[in-house]
């Protein structure tokens, strides 16, 4: 057994005390990158005052920027799509979310449920109408499912879409939807007599509408609003011909819940990052803090925690590059990360004391927006109980 001189060891960066950096190949170390690169230039300085004011100002030129970067359906082949892997829009995730959830949930909404419907489920003219334009950030898309009454149980929707001649018409309300007060097109699923069906809606149809959700403590540099459908008239082109029952929402949904697992560490690493440095700063008692037991032992949890999410993150990356990757094991993902995420927010705040609470500081911004991320693309409840099911074989939804 080679035993390794203690003096030829590479150094151990703080910042990355396993090396978790030697699990990333030189292509998604550059696509990291690139993505840092550009949001320290457009989002890095400014995102604590648009969370503050609850909205970018400037969003669909932040949108451009995104598309000419590349991340707006980067893990999507052709029709302007970058083609990127799993692990290398993984890692986007995390870092595009180490600067805002609300910026992590644009890029997300537009590549993995937007986009990803025309593109999985989307006959060729509209993906190609579509398609390249989003993949641009040119257009601006949202993804209508969740109601007011129906959020785990799509089922029970009440939006219905009915023929009408050659037409469709759809009637109903959708609620909490990201990306919809800006959007260019929306993707609403509705009830028919043949089952749940998919549908493109551009927002200049008469009859639609999408109010923004204003008073919003989470999530506020993400504009969120309620899709109105009041008799919105629809061609027969519109509806996403390959797409019927709930596998279709349900399979845009899967691919939102894999983003969701890198991302939510970009919040936890951003976090834990201004806790070490700030217990290394602020001193008390003669000497900083980060010499006092108790908050090493704070920092040492919130880093295993880290550790093992990012692990646990790449380890899905790989399986879902190689095609090999369960809806069970992403809600694994799902359930842990942005549990073990939101507990690293709460540990990290306490360690900068009230300055934790300010703007100042990302750490209450993170965990704020946790707690959306919490709950949405699947709560805690329902990602248990796919996992449950999973190690038992009994279905305890209902």
């Amino acid at each position: 057994m080679l035993h390794a001189d203690r003096a030829t060891l590479p150094a151990l960066d703080p910042g990355d005390p396993a090396s978790l950096d030697d699990l990333l190949t030189d292509d998604e170390k550059a696509v990291r990158a690139s993505v840092r690169q550009m949001l320290d230039r457009s989002a890095e300085p400014f995102i604590a005052e648009w969370f503050e004011r609850g909205g970018i100002p400037n969003i669909r030129e932040l949108t451009k920027e995104l598309g000419a970067l590349g991340v707006l359906g980067m893990h999507l082949e052709g029709y302007g799509c970058a083609g990127m892997s799993a692990t290398e829009y993984g890692v986007a995730c995390l870092e595009i979310e180490a600067t805002d959830s609300g910026l992590r949930s644009l890029v997300s909404v537009q590549g993995s449920l937007a986009m990803f419907a025309i593109w999985r489920w989307g006959s060729e003219q509209q993906k190609q109408e579509w398609l390249p334009r989003m993949a641009a950030g040119e257009a601006i898309g949202c993804f209508g499912l969740t109601e007011p009454d129906a959020g785990s149980d799509p089922g029970s929707m009440r939006t219905r879409a009915r023929k009408d001649g050659s037409d469709w018409v759809l009637d109903g309300r959708k609620m909490w939807i990201s990306n919809a007060p800006y959007a260019d097109v929306a993707i609403v699923w509705a009830n028919t007599d043949d089952g749940v069906r998919g549908f493109i809606v551009p927002s200049d149809t008469p009859g639609f509408s999408a109010p923004e959700i204003k008073h919003k403590l989470s999530l506020r540099a993400s504009a969120t609003g309620e899709l109105v459908l009041d008799n919105v008239r629809l061609p027969e082109s519109a509806v996403l011909p390959e797409a019927r029952g709930l596998k279709g929402p349900l399979s845009c949904l899967n691919e939102a819940r894999y983003g969701i697992v890198w991302g939510a560490l970009g919040a936890a690493r951003s976090s834990l990052e201004a806790a070490r440095r700030y217990a290394l700063d602020r001193v008390q008692f003669g000497k900083p803090i980060a010499a006092f037991q108790l908050t090493q032992q704070k920092l040492a949890d919130m880093s295993l925690e880290y550790i093992k999410g990012y692990l646990l993150a790449v380890h899905l990356g790989r399986r879902k590059d190689a095609g090999l990757l369960r809806p069970e094991q992403v809600s694994i993902g799902k359930l842990n990360n942005v549990r073990e995420a939101l507990e690293i927010c709460r540990t990290a705040r306490t360690v900068l004391g009230a300055n934790g609470i300010s703007l100042e500081y990302p750490v209450i911004r993170h965990q704020n927006n946790l707690e959306s991320v919490l709950t949405y693309e699947g709560t805690v409840e329902m990602h248990t109980l796919v996992l449950g099911q999973a190690l038992t074989g009994h279905a305890a939804f209902r």
